[in-house]
């Protein structure tokens, strides 16, 4: 996951950057070692990215000056931030009572910050119908994983 996690991280910030941009805080959902808010926090210094995991996967992770690691569960809390980011296999490998779970704290997170309001962003493959395409067989055989190997639709 960590080299699809490069992958989505450049297109975020090269070709959606301006989805970012005016936020002053973000959470990254599941994201383990934090590749893509990493990336997030090198190209938007004036954005506090949070990578936030299970207490077993951030314990000795270092942050930086903009970006920090923290330890939890997202079926319990998700911290407040302006926006939410969950990248792809964050709700496919859930049932989907976990994941209307997971967006409910997604929503509470983003309403918590003194009424303002947020963002939730996921980030996901979109299979397309390009017969012969490279990207398009990665994308079906990804979605062929999904409904085989986890509890996700």
């Amino acid at each position: 996951m960590a080299s699809d996690s490069q992958l989505i991280a450049c297109a975020v910030v090269g070709e959606c950057k301006e989805v970012l941009e005016g936020l002053s805080s973000l959470i990254d959902v599941g994201s383990g070692t934090g590749t893509v808010a990493k990336v997030i926090a090198g190209a938007l210094p004036n954005l506090k990215s949070t990578v936030f995991d299970q207490p077993h996967v951030v314990p000795n992770l270092q942050g930086g000056q903009n970006l920090e690691f923290l330890a939890g569960d997202m079926f319990q809390e998700i911290p407040p931030a302006d926006a939410v980011l969950l990248k792809q296999s964050i709700l496919h490998k859930w049932s989907d009572g976990e994941c209307v779970k997971t967006l409910k704290k997604c929503k509470e997170a983003i309403y918590t910050r003194k009424g303002k309001g947020g963002k939730v962003k996921t980030v996901d493959m979109v299979v397309e119908n390009n017969k012969g395409d490279e990207a398009a067989e990665a994308q079906l055989v990804y979605d062929i994983i999904m409904m085989v190997l986890v509890a996700g639709k």
